[in-house]
C-alpha cells in the first residue's frame, strides 16, 4: 500500500513539467494561418491541462485514504501525522485537479471564439498563468504530503488480512529463535515507528491458510509503565493487528529476569491488550516446570508441533 505511493513533485517541479511537454506540442501545418494558431493553442492547453492533472491524479488515487485504513494503520498515523491536514492536503489536490479542468475547458472556447492570431495566443498565456498559480497556491500541501509519504514509507509491511500472532515476552526469553522454528521462510525485518530494531514478521503455512507470526524487539518485551505515552499508543496499536498473543516465558532465568518479573509483564499485557493471550513456557531443555502451561524448546523444536495445534485451536484453524 504505502511502497506504491509515489514521489511527490514540488509545485515548481509540476509547473516545469507542464510547459516543458506543452512546449513540444506541434500540430498540422495548414495554409489558414488563424486556425492553425488556434489549434496550436488549443493542443498546448489539453497537454498542459492532461500533464497537471495526471500528476496530481497520481498522488489522489496512490495516497491511502485514512478512514480506509486498517485500524493498526490508523493508530499508527495518529501518533506520526496530522490526520486533519492530511485529509485537507488530499482535498486541496483534489481541488486542483477540477479547477485546472475547468479551466481548460473555458479557455478552449474562447479561443475557438478568436479572430486573430494574437487572441489565441493571448488566450493560452492566460490559461497558462493560471493554472500556474493554482499549482502554487497549493504548494504548502504538496510539502505536507511529501513529508508524509516519507512517513509512510517507515510504517511496516505487515498483512493485516492474515491471522496474526504476536510474540511477546522479556528479551532473550527466544522469541526470535521461537518465529525463526514457525516460520516456513526466512522471516523479514519491517520497520516499525519508535523502535530502532523494526519487527520481525514470519509466515506459517498450515492445512487452513496462512498465518502471520511478529516478533517486536524493544515492544511488548518490558513493562509499559516505563513507556511514555506516545510509545505507549504505539505499542497499543498492535491490539488492532494481533489475533492472538504468544507470551514467552523463561522459568529458567537465564534470560536475565526473574519468573516474578516476567508474570508481571504478563499481566500487565493482559489487562492493557484484551487479546487472547497463550502462556508458553520456553527452554525446556534447560529447565522444565511444574506449571500447566504449554512447555517448548524452541532451540531444540520439543514441544513445538503442539504449540501449532494449540495456535490453530485458539484462532479458529484448527
Amino acid at each position: 500500500m504505502f511502497r506504491e505511493i509515489p514521489t511527490v513533485l514540488t509545485a515548481q517541479e509540476i509547473i516545469d513539467k507542464v510547459f516543458r511537454r506543452a512546449k513540444k506540442v506541434e500540430v498540422q501545418v495548414l495554409r489558414n494561418r488563424l486556425l492553425m494558431h488556434k489549434n496550436l493553442s488549443i493542443a498546448k492547453i489539453f497537454t498542459a491541462r492532461d500533464v497537471a492533472v495526471s500528476t496530481l491524479k497520481r498522488y489522489v488515487d496512490k495516497f491511502p485514504y485514512i478512514n480506509k485504513m486498517h485500524p493498526f494503520y490508523r493508530s499508527l498515523l495518529d501518533l506520526l501525522l496530522d490526520k486533519n491536514q492530511y485529509t485537507k492536503s488530499l482535498g486541496s489536490v483534489a481541488w486542483a485537479m477540477g479547477r485546472i479542468e475547468g479551466l481548460a475547458d473555458k479557455y478552449y472556447r474562447k479561443i475557438k471564439g478568436c479572430g486573430d492570431v494574437e487572441c489565441a495566443v493571448k488566450y493560452r498565456r492566460e490559461f497558462y498563468g493560471r493554472a500556474a498559480s493554482i499549482i502554487k497556491q497549493i504548494s504548502p500541501h504538496l510539502q505536507f504530503l511529501a513529508q508524509a509519504r516519507e512517513v509512510m514509507k517507515k510504517l511496516p509491511e505487515v498483512d493485516t488480512s492474515l491471522p496474526t500472532i504476536v510474540i511477546a515476552g522479556y528479551p532473550n526469553v527466544g522469541k526470535s529463535e521461537l518465529v525463526n522454528r514457525l516460520s516456513t521462510a526466512k522471516p523479514e525485518i519491517a520497520a516499525y515507528p519508535f523502535t530502532t530494531k523494526g519487527i520481525i514478521v514470519g509466515h506459517l503455512d498450515t492445512p487452513k491458510g496462512r498465518i502471520q507470526i511478529v516478533d517486536t524487539p524493544g515492544l511488548l518485551d518490558r513493562p509499559l509503565e516505563k513507556r511514555n505515552k506516545i510509545e505507549k499508543q504505539a505499542i497499543l496499536a498492535l491490539k488492532h493487528l494481533a489475533t492472538l498473543i504468544v507470551f514467552l516465558l523463561d522459568p529458567s532465568e537465564t534470560c536475565g529476569y526473574s519468573l516474578k518479573e516476567q508474570e508481571n509483564l504478563l499481566r500487565e499485557i493482559r489487562g492493557d491488550f484484551h487479546i487472547p493471550i497463550l502462556e508458553v513456557e520456553n527452554k525446556v531443555d534447560l529447565l522444565r516446570s511444574d506449571s500447566p502451561r504449554i512447555k517448548i524448546s524452541a532451540k531444540t523444536g520439543e514441544g513445538v508441533d503442539s504449540l501449532v495445534e494449540e495456535i490453530l485451536s485458539r484462532i479458529g484453524a484448527g
